[in-house]
């Protein structure tokens, strides 16, 4: 914990701690696991974008069981209607009122399987619960529990039956990052350890909520100097002035930055940002948010390291 100050020593205990409860069922992916872990210290939500089947289900399950929070899991499909992950008021016959029943997205970590498969009206009624952080049902408004972690999934948009998220919902996504297939001894324990029941685990949590709430506060006090601050800026500003891009990085994307970067120095037991940190975060936080000129695309990891070459690091 080099760097760490006396301050930030629990909270780098926690995160430490939740990152080897997860991987005891993510076998193989110490980075990614990492990486999942900087949105929910950050406070902010998390895109996997990947194929079927490597893991991304049992990842958010594994979250929501280290910090001993409520999780639940809402699966995308076509006919899915806001009122499935809002909820909906019902009436009682016994009452003669009606009563709200809260639908899945009131709990600590959501995980949003499949976004991209349900319409864009349903897509939009998750969207701004994320970034309201509250629900509003005919007049009502209704708080999320804190912390709340949203971990959306989208398969490959040139598989059939999906709908592209807009730009202006993908901003809304904090980090977007893969997980990728696991390395042949990963895989061995894998098929060694959990053959049949995949998904069959019970984590004890290793962290309560509140303590996720102290790391949250605790990324607020990791030191930006300003020259590093300076480095994150010239890189956003390059970022829409660049000829290749149509839409640069937006004023969110460049607060997501700043927090992603000290969540990551904090992961790396440092209780201060240095330049690598902004390089190393950059792909994930900005990547999905760049739309490169005439294809509509995000952006790619070379685009950003092109974008960085224009870009002096401080000494």
């Amino acid at each position: 914990m080099s760097g760490m100050s006396h301050q930030l020593q629990p909270a780098m205990k926690t995160v430490v701690a939740i990152a080897a409860s997860v991987e005891t069922v993510v076998r193989g992916k110490h980075e990614q696991v990492l990486l999942a872990l900087v949105p929910m210290i950050a406070g902010g939500h998390l895109l996997v974008q990947d194929v079927p089947g490597v893991g991304k289900s049992t990842l958010a399950q594994a979250l929501g069981q280290s910090i001993g929070a409520s999780y639940s899991r809402i699966q995308f499909t076509s006919d899915l209607l806001p009122a499935d992950i809002l909820g909906v008021n019902v009436f009682e016959v016994a009452t003669g009122e009606f009563r709200f029943r809260r639908g899945p997205i009131f709990a600590n970590v959501v995980m949003a399987d499949e976004i991209n498969r349900a319409s864009p009206k349903t897509q939009s009624a998750l969207l701004e619960a994320m970034n309201d952080r509250r629900v509003s049902i005919d007049g009502t408004t209704w708080e999320l529990p804190e912390p709340f972690f949203v971990i959306a999934t989208q398969n490959p948009v040139e598989y059939a039956g999906t709908y592209p998220l807009p730009e202006s919902e993908l901003d809304r996504f904090q980090l977007c990052m893969g997980i990728g297939y696991p390395d042949t001894e990963a895989e061995r324990r894998i098929l060694n350890e959990r053959p049949v029941r995949q998904h069959a685990f019970r984590l004890d949590p290793v962290a309560s909520v509140d303590e996720v709430l102290e790391v949250q506060d605790a990324v607020d006090s990791v030191t930006v100097a300003p020259a590093v601050l300076n480095y994150l800026l010239a890189f956003v500003q390059a970022t829409r002035s660049e000829e290749l891009f149509e839409v640069g990085v937006s004023p969110r994307g460049s607060i997501d930055l700043l927090r992603a970067v000290r969540a990551w120095a904090l992961l790396q037991g440092r209780a201060f940002v240095v330049p690598d940190d902004v390089k190393t975060m950059a792909p994930y936080v900005v990547a999905h948010r760049i739309v490169r000129r005439g294809s509509r695309k995000g952006a790619s990891r070379s685009d950003v390291n092109h974008i960085f070459e224009q870009v002096p690091a401080p000494a």
